[in-house]
Parts: C-alpha cells; structure tokens; sequence
C-alpha cells in the first residue's frame, strides 16, 4: 500500500488505513479533513502520531499544538487529546502500543 495514495476525506471526517497490526502493535495511515473540532479520544494505548504532509491543530490535555509536516507527539494511554482542525491534504502515521 502507498500511503501518499490513499483517498482525501471529505470535510470534517477522517479515513483509517491499518498498514500493519499485532497483538501489540498496530500502525495506521490517517488522512484528515477537519474544518471544525473532531472527535475527542481517550485511548487504552500509547500513541505516536507523525504529521506527514499538511498542518493540524491538535489539543492534548487542554494545550493547544500547531503542527506542520515532521512533527511528531507521543501521547500515552489516557491522554486527552482532539484534533481540532487540519489541512484538505492532512497525512498522519500512527503508532499504537498496547
């Protein structure tokens, strides 16, 4: 699979690809669209997220973060955290730890 071919969302969603998953890892592709607040998490895993391509505001335990291509945050298990908006061309690489 060729992440950088994966199909724009339509606004305020967000699509998934899993590139790869075991019992305690999965890593995903995610495109985002958001033009208003999406949905807010709090995950059973640690997460790294990188911001492929595009920019994102994303908020994590109330703090506000702008982030552009390369930028990286690593946010473990029970951490409060929504993206609240990103760019029409927003490419993400996540990486879930159980």
């Amino acid at each position: 699979m060729n992440i950088y071919t994966l199909e724009n969302p339509k606004p305020d969603f967000e699509s998934f690809a899993t590139l790869y998953e075991n019992k305690n890892i999965k890593i995903e592709a995610i495109r985002s669209h958001l033009l208003q607040p999406g949905k807010v998490y709090n995950q059973e895993q640690d997460e790294w997220v990188v911001l492929i391509r595009g920019n994102a505001q994303l908020k994590v335990d109330e703090k506000v973060m702008q982030l552009s291509e390369g930028d990286s945050v690593f946010l473990p298990r029970h951490t409060v955290h929504q993206v609240l908006s990103t760019s029409d061309d927003a490419l993400w690489l996540g990486v879930f730890n159980s």
